[in-house]
This record gives C-alpha cells, structure tokens and sequence, in this order.
C-alpha cells in the first residue's frame, strides 16, 4: 500500500487537497463562461464595463475584467509567494540536490514549448504569445493527478508541485520583463520603498503590525501599477517578503497561506476563470481556426513541448544517475506528470490577455489553451491509469 504524505507536511497535504478541490471549480467556472458569452453579449459587457477609482490623489480606470485580472489576481500571486517561500525555506527546493530535478525537469518544460510556439509565429505579431505555452496549472494538474493516480507516491505529488512552482517562478520573471509596459523609475523606486517598509512592519508589536501591512502592501501595489509593472508582481513579491523559518509550523507565511489559499483558490481563481475563459465561437469558424498558428503554437507547445521538455529532462537524469526517481515512482508515473504538466490553464489565459491586444488574436489563443489543457489531461490520466498495470506484471 502506498504511503500518504507524512504528518509533519501537513501544509503541503492541505495545498494539494485545496489545489484538487478548486480544479473542479475551475472547470465548472469556465464552462459557465462559455455557454454565457456564446449565447449573450450581456458577458463581455459586463466585464467590459468601467468601474473607475477616483480617491484623490489615487485614480484608477479600470474595467471589471482588469479589476480582477490586475487587483484580484494580485492576491492569487501573493499566495503563490508564499508556497514559493515555503519551498525555498522548508520544501523541496530547499536541498539543492534535491531541487535538480524539478529545477531542470520545470526549466526544459518552459523552454521547449515557447520554441515549439516560435516555430509556428516567428516574424508574425502573434509570435509576442511565446510565453502562453510555458505554464502549468496547478489546480488542473494535481487535480488530475489525484483522479488518475490516488495512490501515487507522495514524491511524484510533491515533484508535479514542485514543477508548477518554479514554473510559477518562471512566469512571474516572464510576465515582469516581457509583458510590462513602459517603466517608470520613479513610481518603481518608490515601490521598492514601500516593500522595504513592509519588511520592516513585520517588527512592529502585534496590533499595530495588523494596522500597518495591509495599507502598505495595497500601497506597493499602486507604485507597481503606476510603474509599468505588472501589478500582480507586486502580490509575488509581497509573498515572498513574509517571514518564514525551516521547520517551524506556525510562521507568518504559513498563516497567510492557510487564510488566503482557500480564497484564492475557491473565490478568485474562479472568478478569473469565469472573466476570461468566455470564447464567442460564433465570431470564428472552428476548422479553420483549429489550423491557426496561434492554436497550433500553443498545443504543440503545451502538450508535446511540456511532454518533451520535462519528460526528456526526468529521463535523461535518472537515467544518468544525477538524479533518483521521486518517491521510487515508474517511468510511466514520470511520464504522466511531464503530460499533466500541459495543463497550462490559468497563468496561460493570463499572460494571454497581456500579450494580445486583439480580440480574435486573444479567443484563438484561449481556444489553443482550451484545447491543450483538455488533451494533455486526457495524455496524462491515461499515461497514469497504465502505471499500476506495468506494476502488476
């Protein structure tokens, strides 16, 4: 019988079981948004809709959509922050040895799907979408993994997470270097203040601590904003800043995850997913627009290059004897988390909507993201649901 995740990884086994719980929503999410905006118009209309913040000398224009992809999201990145910090201090990313491998294995599977991506958009104005097929949804990918495999080794879930994690590194770095605008020195110098002032709340005495992080980390987000950044980097780095000790269970970070995972997981990620996953499919004509570059791009790129990249990677590794295999799983098991690791869903329509200006550019893209998730969950299950036959033999 397989062995669960010991007792001291408690926080890790509550992320998974949260991660696992919110793919379902996810789903249920964007199909809601699906049926919506392809029978009303009442959906992009809404979201479409301004709700602009004028408290002076603080002025926001923003729609619903960019409240919740700018503002809302910034929280789900906070939370990403957070398990990054808890992987360097006390996980599997802590022990450089250890972290090869996911290292590596996440590295190869962001590199070859922006290459697959480029070989279909090079010299087109579509190419700036690079940086779609890189992500790995961790709701959808451990959601799938607990469905196909629920006695999997507790070293193969926490690998596929330690994947989605760094790949989560690597597309807050995308999204801060490629797909920022213009940036302003002044309003970014004066968020980096702010940041050093909310390290420094964290030594104020109890109440006046609580009183103070908050006005400061929504301050920081504002200079971020202002600055040409991305405003959800603000959230990243907010996360990491919070205080977090090896092997200690109750740090602040710890406390901030507990809190703010359930929300993000269950109440923004969701509401991002329904904002966003709406494609009119009346305004395209499916044959043609399966044959798209931009669709081609992202498929290829998110299931073979995925597959490719981190499978190949684990492979060669283990094979070497640089690296031992993650919990004494199978090859195959292996195999089934570098195709999971094609479900690139959220941070995918994220970096969608910020790469592309036009609508029929941006509904091919989340068509592709569509289309690939569905598959490489479908490769992964199936790759999965074998793992326990060649075990058998």
């Amino acid at each position: 019988m397989r062995r669960a995740l010991p007792g001291p990884l408690e926080p890790l086994r509550e992320f998974l079981r949260t991660e696992s719980a919110s793919g379902v929503l996810l789903v249920v999410a964007s199909g809601i948004a699906m049926v919506w905006a392809n029978l009303s118009r009442s959906y992009e209309a809404l979201w479409a809709s301004p709700l602009p913040l004028h408290l002076s000398p603080i002025v926001l224009e923003l729609d619903a959509r960019h409240w919740i992809n700018d503002a809302a999201m910034a929280l789900f990145f906070f939370v990403v922050g957070l398990e990054i910090k808890r992987e360097l201090i006390d996980g599997e990313l802590r022990d450089r040895r250890q972290a090869m491998l996911p290292v590596i294995a996440a590295f190869g599977g962001m590199v070859a799907p922006a290459l697959i991506y480029l070989v279909f958009n090079a010299g087109r104005p579509a190419a700036r979408g690079w940086g779609i097929p890189m992500a790995t949804d961790i709701a959808f990918a451990v959601g799938s993994l607990a469905l196909a495999a629920p006695r999997a080794p507790a070293g193969l879930k926490v690998f596929l997470l330690s994947i989605a994690i760094v790949d989560d590194i690597g597309a807050i770095v995308v999204i801060a270097l490629f797909y920022s605008g213009g940036v302003g020195g002044q309003w970014l110098l004066l968020a980096a203040l702010t940041l050093l002032v909310f390290v420094l709340c964290w030594r104020l005495p109890s109440p006046w601590r609580a009183i103070a992080l908050v006005p400061c980390a929504v301050t920081a987000w504002f200079f971020v904003h202002k600055s040409g950044v991305h405003p959800t980097i603000a959230g990243a780095l907010l996360g990491l800043l919070v205080p977090a000790t090896a092997q200690t269970p109750d740090t602040p970070a710890e406390r901030l995850a507990h809190v703010f995972h359930p929300w993000t997981s269950f109440v923004i990620v969701p509401l991002f997913a329904l904002a966003n996953a709406g494609i009119a499919l009346g305004s395209v004509f499916l044959p043609d627009a399966l044959a798209a570059p931009v669709v081609n791009g992202i498929v290829l790129g998110l299931v073979l290059g995925k597959f490719i990249g981190i499978g190949g990677t684990v492979l060669l590794l283990t094979r070497l004897g640089i690296a031992g295999s993650p919990g004494g799983a199978t090859r195959g098991e292996l195999l089934g988390v570098a195709a999971l690791g094609g479900i690139g869903f959220t941070v995918s329509l994220f970096i969608t909507q910020l790469a592309f200006v036009d609508p029929a550019t941006e509904a091919l893209a989340k068509l592709g993201v569509f289309t690939a998730s569905v598959v490489a969950a479908l490769l992964g299950v199936a790759i999965l649901r074998l793992g326990p036959m060649r075990r058998r033999r």
